[in-house]
C-alpha cells in the first residue's frame, strides 16, 4: 500500500486561534470556562476540552451568571451576545476573522437595503449567527433549486453571502445561477469562502486523481470535511470521512490501494498520525506527503487573552497547519 498525505490539511488559522484562545482561558480562569456551542466541529477536540474542564452549552440560558464564557470560531448573532451581556458573563470572542468578515458585510448590505441571499447549509453555526446579523433582510438557499424558488420584490436590491466553508465548486453553481436569474445582484469585494477551505479542496481535488481512495479525517457535523469526501466521490474515488482508525475497516482496503489522507480543518494532527500508524500497521504501507500549496496564515488571539499569552511566554501547541 501507497499512502499519500495531502498538505495543506487539517487545523486552519481561525481553529488553532480558538483552540488556542480555550486552552488559554482554562490556564487564565480556571475550569468551568462556558463554550457556546462546540469550540470546532470536531469530536477528538471537543472531548479533550471536556476533559480539562470545559463546558460546552446550547444555550446561554445555562451558563451561570458572571461566569467565563467563549464564543465558538463559528460566529454567534448580536442576539447572543446581548443574552451574556445581561447575564454578566465574561465573554471571550474566538470568532474566526473570516467569519467575522462575512458578519460585517451582511450588515452592511442590510444597513444599504439590500436583500441579502445567504448560500448556506441550514442550521450550521455559523449560517445561524450570520442570519442573526440581519434576519429581516437575509433569505438563505442551499442549493440551485432554492435559487429558483426565491421570491423577491421587483426592483429590490440584491447581493449574495456565502458560508465560510462550503464547496467551491457547489458555490460557484448556485453563484452562477443566482446571476443568471438576478443579473444585477451585487457581490462582496473579496470572496467568503475561506482560504483553508480552498486549499484542501485543492489539494484533494489534484492528489485524488492518483489515489484509489481518500480517507477524511473529520467529524462528521464538520461541514468542510464533507465537503472534501465528496469531492473525492466526485471524482469517482471511494472515500470516507472518520474521526480517526477506530472509524475504519480492514475490509475497506486492498493491500495494493493508494490511499490518499486528508485531513477537515477543525481535525488535529494526532489523529491523521494514529491513521497512518493503522494503515502501516495493517498494510506495510509506505508514506509520503505531497505539498500542493504552502499556508502562513496566522490570527490574533482574542484581546482578553493577548497579554496572558506574553506572560505565559509562548502559546500552547495545540496542532499545526500542515
Amino acid at each position: 500500500m501507497k499512502i499519500t498525505l495531502a498538505a495543506p490539511r487539517g487545523f486552519c488559522a481561525g481553529v488553532n486561534m480558538a483552540i488556542d484562545s480555550l486552552d488559554l482561558a482554562l490556564k487564565k480562569f480556571g475550569p468551568p470556562v462556558y463554550v457556546y456551542h462546540e469550540i470546532v466541529h470536531n469530536q477528538y477536540v471537543v472531548n479533550r476540552f471536556k476533559e480539562e474542564g470545559a463546558v460546552f452549552v446550547d444555550s446561554i440560558s445555562e451558563v451561570p451568571e458572571s461566569s467565563v464564557l467563549l464564543f465558538s470560531a463559528h460566529g454567534v448573532s448580536p442576539e447572543v451576545r446581548q443574552a451574556a451581556r445581561q447575564r454578566k458573563l465574561n465573554a471571550v470572542d474566538a470568532t474566526c476573522p473570516l467569519v467575522t468578515k462575512v458578519h460585517l458585510e451582511a450588515i452592511k448590505y442590510a444597513r444599504e437595503g439590500y436583500t441579502i441571499i445567504l448560500i448556506g447549509h441550514e442550521g450550521h453555526d455559523e449560517v445561524i449567527g450570520t442570519m442573526g446579523e440581519a434576519p429581516e433582510a437575509i433569505l438563505l438557499v442551499e442549493d440551485e433549486g432554492g435559487v429558483d424558488a426565491l421570491q423577491v420584490r421587483e426592483g429590490a436590491k440584491l447581493a449574495y453571502l456565502t458560508q465560510t466553508t462550503l464547496s467551491v465548486d457547489d458555490a460557484n453553481r448556485i453563484i452562477r445561477r443566482l446571476k443568471q436569474r438576478f443579473p444585477h445582484i451585487e457581490s462582496p469585494p473579496k470572496e467568503d469562502i475561506c482560504y483553508a477551505t480552498q486549499n484542501r479542496q485543492e489539494a484533494v481535488r489534484v492528489l485524488s486523481a492518483d489515489a484509489d481512495v481518500v480517507i477524511v479525517l473529520g467529524s462528521q457535523n464538520s461541514s468542510n470535511s464533507q465537503r472534501l469526501k465528496e469531492l473525492a466521490r466526485e471524482s469517482g474515488k471511494r472515500a470516507f470521512l472518520a474521526d480517526g482508525p477506530q472509524d475504519l475497516s480492514k475490509d475497506d482496503f486492498s493491500p495494493d490501494d493508494h490511499v490518499l489522507i486528508t485531513a477537515g480543518a477543525s481535525a488535529p494532527e494526532s489523529v491523521v498520525q494514529s491513521t497512518i500508524d493503522w494503515l502501516v500497521e495493517t498494510f506495510d504501507a509506505t508514506v509520503q506527503t505531497s505539498v500542493v500549496r504552502e499556508e502562513s496564515v496566522k490570527f490574533p488571539l482574542p484581546k482578553p487573552l493577548r497579554e496572558f499569552a506574553k506572560q505565559q511566554g509562548e502559546l500552547p501547541v495545540v496542532g499545526d497547519s500542515n
